[in-house]
């Protein structure tokens, strides 16, 4: 089920419309000045969706009705209806500024049921009073019935520097440079001082904020004992045999997959997918090991689609964002109860992803590729590590953190393969040039372990 608000523009608002916002006409109608288009790209519109939730309005249907609820701050604020601009951007959903005040998302894709997004957000805002979010401000649902589904939510916008993405390439393109400035000493990766010198700048201390923050949201989204959409529950034996059954099943998808498509492969690195393909009974076997964990963390909620994009980077600081979990799974999978080292793991995995993706910009010179290759696995191995230990050195006693060292090593390394594995198949099938990142990954998980 899909949202896709439709209107007619005419004359100039068509012209308007069909100059600015190509993509959003849908058809031209024969012998007139007039469009089908995606309403959300008219002012008028977004000024009436925006005014629905402020005011608290209901908006009657055939069947059902559209209901805005408006934070009690939020209804108080200043009318920026008229203040509106569609953001750009690769999004699954549409989303819309008012002012620099209010931020609004509309969901695209639909589903009964109260949208993860909104219930976490809302839950940090008003309950674990956790800063580190978009403020709640206010939603848009469809009711009928006992049935709900949300439509649109409105939160606190942020001033930002840009995604802790955009922010991170940055940094590793500065690394590289320090790195071929130095090219003829560099011949042997030798001591850890040498390697901190060339991270240099402030991105260790950034990333050890963000472990920080990351440990400080989960302690939050566990702080919750009697809501039983939140409160912790044990990660049980039967939990445990669910999470390893659909590693495994993962895990088989995705090598089948390799095995289909390896002749395809660049001549770079099909060797190295090979080696990957001939080590899928030591993962299987990895992941397996979390059925011997004696100290098994609880589950809780998480973000559940953690990694760099995730994070605005406000220049001092960094604001999670995007609560859905991952948007091709059904709602009622994406508001499960996990293990937040899922989360650990997904971020951890994206400093390699952008290791990489700054290592193939098109500004790089090809020649220095091969060179800055084991480097580009230094940085990922170093800064994926400071953000762990600073995420565990945030979540002391955490309930769900496993309690022992060994259990841990066990649990992440298991976690981190998943997503290894999980980004095998979606790279495969997206972009194959860039299944090197997760072969190299996993080559490196095993070798850790």
């Amino acid at each position: 089920m899909y949202t896709l608000p439709l209107q007619i523009a005419r004359d100039e608002n068509a012209h308007r419309i069909s100059r600015e916002a190509q993509q959003a006409v849908i058809a031209e109608f024969a012998n007139s000045n007039a469009i089908l288009h995606d309403a959300t790209f008219d002012p008028d519109y977004r000024a009436e969706i925006y005014r629905i939730i402020r005011e608290q309005r209901k908006l009657r249907a055939r069947r059902g009705e559209i209901v805005g609820s408006p934070s009690a701050q939020f209804a108080a604020a200043e009318d920026l209806s008229a203040n509106s601009r569609v953001m750009r951007g690769e999004q699954s959903n549409s989303s819309i500024l008012f002012g620099t005040q209010y931020f609004l998302k509309i969901f695209r894709k639909l589903e009964e049921g109260i949208n993860p997004d909104v219930e976490i957000t809302r839950f940090l805002t008003e309950r674990a009073k956790f800063p580190n979010v978009p403020a709640f401000a206010g939603t848009l649902e469809y009711r009928s019935g006992k049935n709900t589904v949300v439509l649109a939510l409105i939160q606190s916008a942020i001033a930002n520097e840009g995604d802790a993405w955009t922010f991170t390439l940055d940094s590793v393109g500065s690394y590289y440079d320090r790195v071929l400035s130095r090219k003829a000493d560099l011949n042997e990766i030798s001591s850890a001082q040498l390697i901190q010198e060339l991270i240099g700048g402030i991105y260790p201390e950034k990333a050890r904020l963000l472990g920080q923050r990351t440990g400080e949201l989960h302690r939050a989204l566990a702080s919750e004992t009697d809501d039983p959409a939140f409160a912790p529950e044990p990660f049980n034996a039967l939990a445990q045999r669910s999470v390893v059954q659909s590693m495994r099943a993962s895990s088989r998808r995705a090598f089948e997959l390799l095995r289909k498509k390896l002749d395809d492969l660049p001549d770079a690195f099909r060797a190295e997918a090979e080696e990957v393909l001939a080590a899928e009974k030591q993962i299987l076997a990895q992941e397996r090991r979390l059925l011997e964990q004696r100290s098994a963390a609880h589950k809780i909620r998480i973000h559940g689609d953690f990694h760099l994009g995730q994070a605005l980077h406000t220049g001092r600081d960094f604001i999670f964002l995007d609560f859905e979990g991952e948007p091709a799974r059904p709602l009622g999978e994406r508001k499960l109860k996990r293990s937040a080292l899922r989360d650990v793991a997904g971020m951890m995995r994206s400093f390699q992803y952008a290791a990489y993706s700054a290592l193939w910009q098109p500004a790089m010179r090809q020649e220095d590729v091969p060179f800055l290759e084991k480097w580009a696995d230094v940085w990922y191995r170093e800064m994926s590590s400071t953000f762990l230990q600073s995420y565990l050195a945030a979540t002391p006693d955490a309930l769900f953190i496993p309690r022992n060292e060994a259990d841990l090593r066990i649990a992440l390394e298991a976690y981190l393969l998943d997503k290894a594995v999980y980004e095998i198949g979606y790279e495969l099938n997206h972009r194959p040039d860039w299944v090197v990142i997760p072969i190299r990954g996993i080559k490196h998980i095993l070798k850790s372990g």
